[in-house]
């Protein structure tokens, strides 16, 4: 099975004063804004690290609750949080960490085997081996 998705972007003008709009080919995002206001001062839009922590959670919850189907589960439910974190560095900026952290709730599993299946899903999931970050992962377990 192989499947390949798009997105594109745009910028119009230059640096600081430039600003660029965001698309998937899905159209889940159509033309959403982003540039150094929206990346750096907290104004409206997106940005590159947003929507790299959208896709690293989201990839990461479904291998999960594919885990743990896998493992004989069939009820419950998932959610993860993911912050990915934009650092200045002597070359320029660098995404230095993508910080997971997952709540689970699976009737009739423990605590020890969430987590191993969490470290498992956290270890494989796509997104997880595109990115060459540090990828750290937080687990809540509620029986």
């Amino acid at each position: 099975m192989k499947t390949t998705n798009t997105g594109s972007a745009t910028y119009e003008g230059l640096g600081k004063e430039g600003k660029g709009h965001v698309s998937t080919g899905s159209g889940a995002l159509a033309a959403q804004p982003y540039g150094f206001n929206t990346r750096f001062e907290d104004a409206p839009g997106t940005n590159p690290e947003e929507l790299v922590a959208a896709a690293h959670a989201s990839c990461f919850t479904m291998a999960l609750s594919f885990k743990l189907a896998e493992a004989g589960f069939s009820d419950g439910h998932v959610t993860t949080s993911a912050e990915v974190t934009l650092e200045k560095q002597d070359d320029g900026f660098a995404v230095t960490k993508s910080a997971l952290s997952t709540k689970g709730k699976v009737p009739g599993m423990d605590q020890a085997k969430f987590e191993e299946l969490a470290a498992d899903a956290k270890a494989n999931c796509p997104i997880s081996k595109l990115l060459n970050a540090e990828i750290t992962l937080e687990t809540r377990f509620e029986g």
